[in-house]
């Protein structure tokens, strides 16, 4: 086989052995060099999840601490979450519009600017909500955009849905901080005034304590389950 080789090369590429044998200690490099390009987009990946989940933990134990999180007020760039100016209609025509309250993380990056990090951040916000009842929720979720959040309405049907509640008599403070909506001084206020003053009977009953604004009960009143 060797020598139909040499003999190939020979004949034509015009090689000679010394040549030949080059050529065939260069192919193995080049086929390394063929694939490093996704090797490396392969472990970039990797990282980069890697370190949006570090991220993630330690934004949720600050929140869990207390500590009041706000977005940017700089604009952000992903390239995977580039919102096309476009909307391929034909796309839009051969899909379900199934309801958001159904939508998971992998179907959720049909819509553009929408990446694998960006659906992960609006499934487990979703989840510590207990579920959107209001279209602007989806805005809440840190990073999202005007535009991505209104494509998201394009492709999904979006059904107010209330999947969770908290037992705003029986909960813990640490069950109560774990919503987005509620922070850890807001719980040790809420657990203090139950117990000094019995169960709340409404929402309503919320304003009773001074501290608290209308705005913000109204705000947490979707999710509150008195019993």
């Amino acid at each position: 086989m060797g020598r139909n080789y040499f003999y190939w090369a020979k004949a034509y590429l015009g090689f000679t052995n010394k040549e030949s044998r080059g050529f065939v200690l260069l192919i193995p490099f080049l086929a390394v060099l063929g694939i490093l390009p996704d090797m490396v987009r392969y472990f970039k990946n990797q990282q980069a999840e890697l370190t949006f989940e570090i991220y993630q933990s330690r934004l949720d134990s600050l929140k869990v601490s207390g500590v009041a999180l706000m977005s940017s007020p700089l604009p952000t760039f992903n390239p995977a979450d580039t919102v096309k100016s476009s909307r391929n209609q034909k796309q839009l025509e051969s899909l379900n519009r199934i309801p958001f309250s159904e939508a998971d993380s992998i179907t959720l990056q049909i819509v553009p600017g929408i990446g694998q990090a960006t659906a992960s951040r609006i499934i487990k916000y979703r989840e510590n909500l207990g579920g959107f009842h209001s279209k602007r929720q989806l805005l809440e979720v840190f990073g999202m955009k005007e535009e991505t959040s209104d494509a998201v309405w394009e492709f999904f049907e979006f059904d107010p849905k209330i999947l969770r509640k908290i037992k705003i008599n029986s909960a813990m403070i640490e069950d109560l901080a774990s919503h987005p909506y509620i922070s850890y001084g807001e719980a040790k206020v809420l657990v203090a005034f139950r117990h000094q003053h019995g169960a709340f009977n409404s929402a309503e009953d919320l304003l009773k304590v001074k501290i608290f604004k209308a705005e913000w009960v109204e705000k947490i009143k979707p999710y509150l389950e008195f019993d």
